[in-house]
């Protein structure tokens, strides 16, 4: 009988880091957890009128549910990580404009003498009955219902060398990656840096398009469960994600085009180790058969997705089929909810 875990953090339970702190729950690999996650405000901002700049302290934003060690885990293996659901947790969701944060705004990194854009809130309406978020603009009477999908923001391991990561930056360990591709059904996959890989999750998201570009997607408090596996002995370089049609690839740098560059090199040696491609055939299948997601262009690091369609591999399987028999215990478990 498959294990669960029910883990609810309190709000001094919260972590702002990747690495630097003790696990707060140990399990062993197969283990369905669920968790509770806060969003990126930590649930400070609660209308239009709470505005991130006067709820909230620099640096407690972003805050992620974990660590949580996985038993037997070592660096060299791979933390295989499906997301069986995420649910909002509240009927409400936010988003945000910064001064000095997104893509389109002066940043401290991006100096420009135009004067800082305006902080703004705006509050969504969460419908999980419908399946929507209600958009409504701060400036005007225009609104639109945007279909409900969840996704998680931040997900990730410890970083290597006794490294310790803000919970925004995205990296090789993972993070702040805010690809909408990382909802329910996907399996994501992690290398192992430390012990017990040392897992967390947060900054939930009702939905979000690609490349987050204000800064904020639709964020929210989730109900998220997934369930923690080990695959031993099989390194993985930067976050994978596995679905039941593709396989996706990562890649976090600054400038974007590195992001980009660091995703499909990833996919294209990953194809060819999967389909035992030559590495120029491998190259050349990805490029007239891939796709590149953004992730997002708003963080300290850039993300870029790179993706292809299983079908074009033939009969390989990624990590030994793992996707597929983690998504058999997956419905095992929600027809016994």
């Amino acid at each position: 009988m498959t294990e669960v875990v029910t883990y609810r953090p309190g709000p001094e339970e919260l972590s702002y880091t990747f690495g630097g702190r003790d696990p707060v729950r140990r399990v062993r690999p197969g283990t369905v957890v669920e968790l509770y996650t806060e969003d990126c405000f930590g649930g400070r901002v609660r209308g239009v009128d709470d505005l991130p700049s006067r709820v909230c302290e620099f640096p407690f934003l972003n805050p992620v549910t974990g660590p949580i060690h996985v038993e037997g885990a070592e660096p060299g293996d791979t933390l295989a990580v499906h997301v069986v659901a995420i649910e909002p947790a509240r009927d409400w969701a936010v988003s945000s404009t910064f001064p000095h944060f997104g893509a389109l705004t002066g940043t401290h990194a991006t100096a420009t003498l135009h004067p800082p854009l305006d902080e703004l809130v705006w509050l969504y309406e969460v419908d999980r009955a419908a399946g929507t978020v209600t958009y409504r603009a701060r400036r005007g009477d225009f609104t639109v219902a945007l279909p409900l999908d969840p996704m998680h923001g931040t997900m990730g391991v410890a970083p290597a060398a006794f490294e310790s990561r803000m919970t925004i930056v995205p990296d090789a360990h993972g993070g702040n990656m805010d690809s909408p591709e990382l909802r329910a059904g996907v399996t994501a996959y992690f290398g192992v840096n430390v012990p017990g890989a040392l897992f967390a999750v947060g900054d939930g998201h009702c939905r979000q398009g690609h490349g987050e570009v204000c800064g904020t997607g639709v964020e929210a408090a989730m109900n998220t469960t997934v369930i923690l596996d080990l695959i031993k002995g099989a390194p993985t370089p930067w976050p994978r994600l596995e679905t039941d049609d593709v396989l996706l690839s990562t890649g976090s740098a600054r400038p974007l085009e590195d992001a980009y560059r660091i995703s499909q090199h990833d996919l294209v040696t990953w194809v060819a180790a999967l389909a035992g491609l030559d590495l120029l055939d491998a190259y050349q299948l990805v490029s007239q058969a891939g796709t590149a997601p953004v992730g997002n262009v708003c963080d300290p690091n850039y993300t870029m997705l790179a993706g292809i369609p299983k079908r074009y591999l033939g009969r390989t399987s990624a990590y030994e089929g793992v996707h597929a028999r983690l998504r058999a215990i997956a419905g095992e478990y929600l027809a016994h909810r």
